[in-house]
C-alpha cells in the first residue's frame, strides 16, 4: 500500500499532498483525498482540478482511485456545445455572448476568452508573436464551474485556444456599435469555424457582409448624367460612396488634395437625384471661399442637377425653393444663421466639404450640424486629423453618433492612452473602428502621373537687430509660459501658449508685424529680404509663383515691395471681394505671383498654373502645409512643382518643424496602422519650443 503523500514516480500528482494516513474504512484505497471546509475558493480549485485530471493519470498510471460520496467535487464528464449569439444592450450597441453548455447549465465564457487574450503576447501589429505555441501556453490551464446540479464542469484552458485566436483577431470585440457590424460578421465565421455555432443576430450578420464589403470597393461606371471622365481610383471612389450611401452610414472621404473629392461627390449625387429620383434635396455646406468653385464645378459635370446657392444678402427670398432642387449650398457661417429655415427639411444626402471646419467638438457650428436632418452624412476633407484625435472625434460624432462614445469617454478610452501613452493597442483599436467609414490615397498611390514635387527647406538665420528683437521677446515669453503653467499647469495654459508662440512667430517673419515700441526701430527682415531674392530669380527664369503666409499683414508688407519692383501680381486674403477674378488672372497668366493667405487660399482652389510655391512661414500643421502645396500639385498639373519652405534658423520656427513629424505620425498610426510612442505637447515641448539660440547663449549673436 502506499501511504498518502508519498510521490508517485519521483513525481507529485499536480502539486497536492493528501492526508498523512487513511482514515479507518478507506484503507481497501491507495490515495485518500482530505476533507474541505466548504466555501474554500482555493480548496474548490484544487479539488476540482485534482479530480478532473490527477486522478485520470492515476488511473491510467495503474492506480486505484475511489470517489467516495462525501466528496464534495463531483465532475462531469458529459458532452459540452459552444454557441455564439448577440443581445441588446443600449440604443445601436449590442453585447456579444460565447455559451458554453453542459448539462443544462449555461456559461458566458466571452470574459474569460478576453481575459485571456489579455495574457498573450502579440508584436505592433497586434498579432500573436512569430513562434508562440498558443495551445502549449494554454494547456494545463484549468476552466471549471459548478454546475445547476451541483456537479463541476472541468475543461482544459487550450480548448479555448480556436476562441482566443478570433478574438485576438476581432481586438476583443464584446460590447460592439451596429456600425461594427462587418466585425461581427468576421468574428462569427471564426466562431463558427471553432465549433461555436451562430444563434440570432441574422440581420446584424447581413449589415455586417455589406459593411464588410466597403473595403472592397469596386470600379464602379460613372452615372450616366455626369460629364466627362472619372479616372480608375474615381471610379472606386464613387462606387464606395455609393455602397456607404446605401449602407445608411456616414462617412469620410479623405483622399489627399487635388484627387478629385469634389467630382466624386457630384457622381454620387448625380446617381441619387438624376438616375434614382430621390424625392428630398440634399445639403452642402462649404467655406465661403469655396462656393463660387462648387457652383462652376456643378456647372461642368452635373449641369442636370438643380443647385440652389443660398449665399448673399437676397437669400432668404429663395429659402422656399429648397423642396424643388436637387442640391442646396450654403456656408459654415450661416449655418448659424439659417439653420431654422434649413433645418426645416429632410434631406437625403448631407455633406460637409472641408469638414475639418467643425473639429472644435465646443464650436457652435460643430454643434448645429448636429440638427441636420439627412439620410445619409457625409464628410470631406484631405486632414481629417490636423491636430488631435478630438477633431476625428467631433468628425465621426456628426457621421455616426455613438461609435467612439461620448467625448468623455473617448478621451478616456483612446485620447489620452493614444497620445499621452503612445498606446499602440487603442491605436490599433480606434482604426479598426473607423476604417469602414473611411476612404483615404495619396497622389503617390493612385496619381503617378503627376509630375515631381521637390520640397527645399531653407534655413534663413536672424542677424542683428532682428536677431536681438527675438531673444527678447523669447526671454518674456518663456519666463511668462513658465509662470503660467506653475500656476494653472499645462493643459490650462493653451491661451498663453499659443500666444506666446503667436508673438515669436511674427517676430521670425518681420519686425514690423511685432506691436512693441522697440520693434519699431529695427528694419532688416532676412526672411522678407530672402523672399524677394528668390522671387528675382524665380521671375527672371518666367516661374508662376504662389506665396503663402498666415498673416495679411504680411502679405500686404510684400505687396509694397513687389509693387515696387513693378512686378504684377495677383491677391487673396479675407477681404478679397473679386475672390473668383483674382485667381482668373492668375490662371490665365496675366500675372506671375499669386500672394495667398492661409485662411483664405489654403483649401478649395486649382492654381495648376503655378510651378512654384513658397510658404513664408511654417505653420504648426504639417497637413497645412501640405494644403498650401497642393493648391499647384495636383490633378491638371503637367509641370514639376518646387515648395521652398523659409525657415528661421535656431528660432521657434525650426522647433515646429522638429514636431511636426510627430503630428504626421499621428495621422499616420490612425489611417495607416503606423507608427507608435507618445504624441501630444510636454513639458520638454515647451523647452525646446523657447530655447534660446545656442549662438545667442554664447552672446555671439
Amino acid at each position: 500500500m502506499t501511504r498518502a503523500g508519498e510521490r508517485h514516480g519521483g513525481r507529485e500528482p499536480h502539486g497536492l499532498y493528501f492526508a498523512a494516513a487513511p482514515p479507518e474504512g478507506l484503507r481497501d484505497a491507495d490515495v485518500v483525498l482530505p476533507a474541505f471546509r466548504e466555501g474554500d475558493g482555493a480548496a474548490a480549485t484544487s479539488g476540482v482540478g485534482f479530480a478532473a485530471q490527477a486522478v485520470t493519470e492515476l488511473r491510467q498510471a495503474g492506480w486505484r482511485v475511489r470517489i467516495d460520496d462525501t466528496w464534495p467535487f463531483r465532475v462531469f464528464d458529459g458532452p459540452v456545445s459552444f454557441s455564439a449569439t448577440v443581445e441588446p444592450s443600449e440604443r445601436d450597441w449590442f453585447s456579444l455572448c460565447l455559451r458554453l453548455e453542459a448539462n443544462g447549465s449555461q456559461f458566458d465564457i466571452a470574459p474569460l476568452v478576453v481575459q485571456l487574450v489579455d495574457s498573450l503576447p502579440v508584436d505592433e501589429q497586434g498579432r500573436l508573436r512569430a513562434g508562440f505555441d498558443l495551445e502549449g501556453h494554454l494547456a494545463g490551464r484549468l476552466f471549471h464551474a459548478e454546475l445547476d446540479d451541483g456537479a463541476y464542469l472541468a475543461i482544459d484552458a487550450s480548448s479555448f485556444a480556436g476562441f482566443a485566436e478570433a478574438f485576438l483577431e476581432a481586438q476583443g470585440l464584446i460590447g460592439f456599435h451596429r456600425a461594427e457590424a462587418g466585425r461581427l460578421f468576421d468574428l462569427a465565421e471564426a466562431l463558427e469555424g471553432c465549433g461555436a455555432r451562430w444563434t440570432g443576430g441574422r440581420e446584424l450578420l447581413e449589415l455586417g457582409a455589406r459593411l464588410r464589403a466597403l473595403a472592397d470597393a469596386p470600379d464602379v461606371a460613372p452615372p450616366a448624367p455626369l460629364r466627362g471622365e472619372l479616372r480608375a481610383y474615381q471610379r472606386t471612389g464613387f462606387g464606395w460612396l455609393k455602397a456607404l450611401s446605401e449602407s445608411g452610414f456616414g462617412g469620410v472621404l479623405a483622399d489627399d488634395m487635388g484627387l478629385g473629392k469634389t467630382v466624386q461627390t457630384l457622381a454620387l449625387l448625380a446617381h441619387r437625384h438624376l438616375e434614382l429620383k430621390v424625392g428630398r434635396p440634399s445639403l452642402l455646406v462649404v467655406p465661403t471661399s469655396l462656393v463660387g468653385n462648387w457652383r462652376r464645378e456643378a456647372e461642368r459635370f452635373t449641369p442636370g442637377l438643380k443647385v440652389l446657392v443660398l449665399h448673399g444678402p437676397q437669400r432668404r427670398r429663395r429659402f422656399g425653393e429648397i423642396p424643388d432642387r436637387h442640391l442646396v449650398v450654403t456656408t459654415y457661417p450661416l449655418v448659424n444663421r439659417d439653420h431654422e429655415a434649413l433645418f426645416a427639411h429632410e434631406y437625403d444626402t448631407a455633406v460637409l466639404d472641408e469638414a475639418q471646419a467643425v473639429k472644435n467638438p465646443a464650436a457652435g457650428v460643430s454643434k448645429r450640424i448636429r440638427d441636420i436632418r439627412a439620410r445619409h452624412r457625409l464628410a470631406l476633407t484631405g486632414t481629417p486629423l490636423e491636430n488631435s484625435l478630438q477633431e476625428l472625434w467631433s468628425l465621426y460624432d456628426w457621421l455616426v453618433p455613438g461609435l467612439l462614445g461620448a467625448r468623455r469617454e473617448f478621451t478616456k478610452n483612446y485620447l489620452t492612452p493614444i497620445e499621452k501613452h503612445g498606446d499602440a493597442a487603442r491605436q490599433r483599436m480606434l482604426s479598426t473602428r473607423i476604417k469602414p467609414f473611411l476612404m483615404r490615397r495619396t497622389k503617390e498611390e493612385v496619381a503617378a502621373e503627376l509630375p515631381a514635387k521637390t520640397v527645399i527647406d531653407e534655413r534663413v538665420p536672424l542677424a542683428g537687430g532682428q536677431a536681438a528683437l527675438y531673444e527678447s521677446i523669447r526671454t518674456a515669453m518663456d519666463a511668462r509660459v513658465r509662470e503660467a503653467v506653475a500656476a494653472r499647469g499645462l493643459a490650462a495654459s493653451r491661451i498663453a501658449i499659443l500666444d506666446a508662440l503667436l508673438k515669436l512667430r511674427q517676430a521670425c517673419c518681420d519686425p514690423g508685424l511685432v506691436k512693441l515700441d522697440a520693434a519699431r526701430k529695427v528694419k532688416a527682415s532676412a526672411k522678407r529680404t530672402r523672399l524677394l531674392e528668390l522671387l528675382e530669380s524665380l521671375i527672371a527664369e518666367g516661374r508662376r509663383v504662389l506665396v503663402f503666409s498666415q498673416f495679411v499683414q504680411m502679405l500686404r508688407l510684400l505687396e509694397s515691395d513687389i509693387a515696387g519692383r513693378g512686378w504684377d501680381y495677383a491677391m487673396l486674403h479675407g477681404g478679397t471681394r473679386d475672390r473668383d477674378g483674382q485667381v482668373a488672372r492668375f490662371q490665365s497668366g496675366a500675372v506671375p505671383l499669386f500672394l495667398i493667405s492661409l485662411k483664405a487660399g489654403g483649401t478649395g482652389l486649382n492654381l495648376t498654373a503655378a510651378d512654384t510655391v513658397i510658404v513664408y512661414d511654417p505653420w504648426w500643421n504639417p497637413a497645412v502645409e501640405r494644403q498650401a502645396m497642393d493648391r499647384a500639385h495636383r490633378i491638371g498639373q503637367d509641370k514639376p512643382v518646387f515648395v521652398y519652405r523659409l525657415i528661421a534658423e535656431s528660432t521657434v520656427e525650426a522647433a515646429i518643424q522638429r514636431m511636426q513629424a510627430r503630428k504626421q505620425a499621428l495621422a499616420d498610426a490612425l489611417f495607416e496602422g503606423a507608427g507608435s510612442g507618445p504624441l501630444g505637447i510636454t513639458d520638454a515641448d515647451l523647452d525646446a519650443l523657447f530655447a534660446a539660440s545656442p549662438s545667442r547663449e554664447t552672446g555671439n549673436g
